[in-house]
């Protein structure tokens, strides 16, 4: 499978910033971006965002199901589905709870395609297989925040992937250096959310930079030695 990435952002402005740089196949989004943005999270602001998504192209969104029921998400989850389009795949992101596990199982057999989210463990790869998840999100800082080696345990995520042959493939978030997204494409893992700040880190290299500059401005100086301005 070729390299995903995905904007991971609630930021519309983020977004007519990013997008449009083709870099990214679409967008995540969660609640806690959403409250971030200081939008609220309702479905009338996501049909916005929706919206928004389409017209920039995006290829994927991933919005997050609410509820504390495994009835309350499904119900958001159908709702948050019928959001997309001929040109916008909508997935619907559930944390991995029993509740979200129910909630999945209704929704994958509505034919709707499921994220699971908010992964920790490499045991999580075998209930998102069985369910029958698109996308499974493991977040590699957080897992780093506990005191655990997330590079470890996602290298062990992909094993069990690999070795299962499962269909659900890892969508790595929570990257917190460029570096990271480099050592996990080393070893197969080829999809991951990235915030604003991790994306300019990853195009802003200043040698580059340099580089360009120094073309525009020969570019510059031999069309005015010639006369062609």
């Amino acid at each position: 499978m070729s390299l995903q990435l995905l904007l991971d952002s609630a930021n519309i402005t983020a977004w007519e910033e990013w997008i449009p740089t083709g870099i990214f196949k679409g967008i995540t989004t969660n609640p806690t971006l959403i409250r971030q943005s200081k939008r609220p999270c309702n479905l009338q602001w996501i049909k916005k965002l929706a919206k928004k998504a389409n017209k920039l192209n995006c290829q994927q969104l991933h919005l997050q199901a609410w509820g504390k029921s495994a009835i309350d998400l499904t119900e958001c989850g159908l709702a948050l589905s019928k959001l997309s389009s001929s040109s916008l795949n909508i997935y619907v992101k559930i944390p991995l709870t029993i509740e979200g596990c129910q909630a999945a199982i209704n929704l994958t057999r509505a034919g709707k395609a499921i994220t699971f989210t908010a992964c920790f463990k490499s045991q999580q790869i075998l209930i998102a297989s069985t369910i029958g998840a698109t996308y499974i999100a493991p977040y590699l800082g957080r897992i780093n925040d506990e005191g655990r080696n997330g590079m470890e345990e996602l290298l062990k995520m992909q094993k069990t992937v690999e070795n299962i042959n499962s269909k659900t493939k890892l969508l790595v978030a929570s990257i917190r250096e460029v570096s990271e997204l480099t050592n996990l494409a080393n070893h197969g893992i080829t999809t991951f959310a990235i915030s604003p700040s991790i994306a300019k880190a990853l195009i802003d290299v200043p040698s580059t930079n340099l580089a360009a500059n120094k073309f525009e401005l020969d570019a510059s100086v031999m069309l005015k030695e010639t006369n062609f301005i």
